[in-house]
């Protein structure tokens, strides 16, 4: 038929109105695509996630290998039709609603502050570029690359699910050290031999959080590979997780063993060389499930490759829509006019004025927290705890602080640090407390929900209490100091003690109702030595002679 190529090359006519649509789209994700400027001072979202792949504390090294893999497996599935038919789309509509779809979900990440969504809604308008560029056999060799950078994606919340696998993890390998005569004791998430002869703290590292994104994307490869259907892929992923649980237990086991009979040096020798090993531990998990499921389910088996050229013609809906310049560049201008209108939106969002109220009582500047009170009754005095300058230098500049610490004047080891953060135009001016402890050296033991008293009003707010610890260096040895460190959000007119309620409710007031009011990040910090009950009785001392100075509402 005129108008069309033999399968498996691009539709004629498609480059340019192709082109005009990537260049779109560039622009906006180059100059309108990061709204966050707190760690990442660019407004390219191109940067933002590249950042992420370079940035040791990001943990996504692994996204330049996602991409390469991406890539690989597009040549692929062009080369040898491998892609699942029903994968694709026909015709050039789908691909524009696909574009324009990817860029308003783009500016739905952008208003949000959530840069994640933003890549998300350009990886939809790269498949959808690409199904217009190429056709349905492009759509269908591109939808799985495209869907598997997801895993190229930095995801913090996995911080959150890597405290509660180092507790597991550390939970599990203590009780197989005790059944194979192994005397340990386990406090939090430290590992101490029953003698003293070593002690090993599972952090993040040996947790398997910061390999949990590379082994499930790994899993994943291996199903597609092997399988064609969807279901045997998601099973794949599903079953990563324990796989990265065990070879995270025999990582700590193997550590254990070698430190109790061969010393600490052997202890730490087996811990660098298992940082490989879990790897070769999961890779032999996921194959061997891999060769059940397919024992188990030949059907679900891919076939060998087939040579594209012997592929079925192009569907008929296909062949006049590609072959019509008319429609081609209609699709073209529909996708710019998406683009320009977003473009608009978004600057105007830029301009959007920083909220006025704030749950959190301000200074004259405008800018600050109230100034907290330096007395406390006769009691308790309070001291001025300065800002550093490394907080000044990787918070946003329009960032409020207010801090004390607050002494007992009868007992002054007794103390009470009492902060106050208040966000600026910018969400990250606050960030989730487990990142900043870790960074100062602290553990974190555990974690529970408290609910302070508000001085005169029924009921409390909640807050979210971490069992921390920190050893330090003294000229007599190691000095454990335990404290617990509680904190909470204020809204405008709520108080949350979770930091993904935080965002939520952040990210609904942006989109939902156009307010970017200023939260507040509220730290309470004391010793617990003298026991838990006896340390929440010191914060909520101190919150009651402090809260109605500097908080609206309880």
């Amino acid at each position: 038929m005129p108008g069309m190529t033999s399968v498996g090359t691009r539709p004629r006519g498609t480059l340019l109105p192709a082109l005009s649509c990537a260049l779109c789209a560039a622009l906006i994700f180059q100059f309108l695509g990061n709204s966050t400027r707190g760690y990442i001072g660019s407004a390219s979202l191109f940067y933002w996630w590249g950042f992420q792949w370079v940035n040791p504390s990001s943990e996504t090294q692994h996204g330049f290998l996602i991409l390469g893999i991406s890539i690989w497996l597009l040549v692929r599935n062009l080369r040898s039709g491998a892609a699942p038919a029903e994968a694709g789309a026909c015709g050039p509509t789908a691909a524009v609603g696909a574009m324009a779809a990817g860029i308003l979900v783009h500016a739905l990440g952008f208003v949000a502050e959530q840069a994640r969504v933003s890549i998300l809604g350009m990886l939809l308008f790269t498949w959808g570029l690409a199904s217009f560029a190429g056709g349905a056999r492009w759509a269908r060799a591109a939808a799985f690359p495209v869907a598997f950078m997801v895993f190229a994606i930095p995801l913090n919340a996995l911080d959150t699910a890597g405290f509660w696998l180092r507790m597991w993890v550390v939970g599990t390998s203590a009780k197989i050290a005790h059944g194979l005569g192994i005397g340990i004791l386990m406090n939090g998430t430290q590992l101490v031999s029953s003698d003293g002869r070593y002690d090993y703290d599972v952090a993040a590292a040996c947790s398997g959080v910061r390999s949990l994104m590379a082994l499930s994307a790994l899993s994943v490869l291996v199903g597609y590979l092997r399988f064609q259907s969807r279901w045997t892929w998601a099973l794949m992923f599903i079953t990563s997780f324990p796989f990265v649980y065990l070879g995270n237990v025999a990582r700590i086991v193997s550590i254990v063993v070698a430190a109790q009979f061969w010393g600490s040096v052997w202890g730490d020798r087996v811990h660098d060389a298992m940082g490989y090993g879990i790897f070769a531990i999961v890779l032999g998990c996921v194959l061997g499930f891999a060769e059940i499921v397919a024992r188990l389910w030949p059907g679900a088996v891919r076939p060998g490759p087939v040579d594209a050229a012997a592929q079925p013609p192009l569907a008929d809906c296909d062949r006049p829509a590609f072959g019509n310049p008319r429609v081609l560049w209609g699709a073209a201008a529909a996708v710019a006019l998406v683009s320009v209108l977003t473009a608009a939106a978004l600057v105007n969002v830029t301009r959007r004025p920083l909220g006025e109220h704030s749950g959190i009582r301000l200074a004259p500047d405008g800018l600050n927290p109230v100034k907290l009170p330096t007395f406390l009754g006769t009691e308790w005095i309070g001291r001025a705890s300065e800002v550093t300058e490394v907080e000044r230098q990787v918070l946003p500049p329009d960032t409020g602080f207010s801090r004390k610490t607050y002494i007992s004047l009868a007992d002054p080891a007794k103390q009470v640090f009492l902060s106050i953060v208040l966000s600026g135009r910018d969400r990250t001016s606050i960030h989730r407390p487990e990142y900043c402890l870790v960074g100062q050296g602290w553990s974190i033991r555990g974690s529970f929900l408290h609910r302070f008293a508000y001085p005169g009003k029924p009921g409390g707010f909640p807050a979210t209490v971490l069992r921390v610890r920190k050893e330090i260096a003294t000229p007599k040895g190691k000095l454990v100091v335990p404290q617990l460190f509680a904190y909470y959000f204020v809204g405008e007119d709520t108080i949350t003690a979770s930091h993904w309620g935080r965002i939520l409710r952040d990210a609904a007031d942006r989109v939902l109702h156009g307010k970017s009011n200023r939260w507040a990040y509220v730290v309470i910090q004391t010793g617990d030595s003298d026991g838990e009950e006896a340390a929440l009785g010191r914060i909520q001392f101190v919150l009651d002679q402090t809260l109605p100075t500097f908080q609206r509402h309880g």
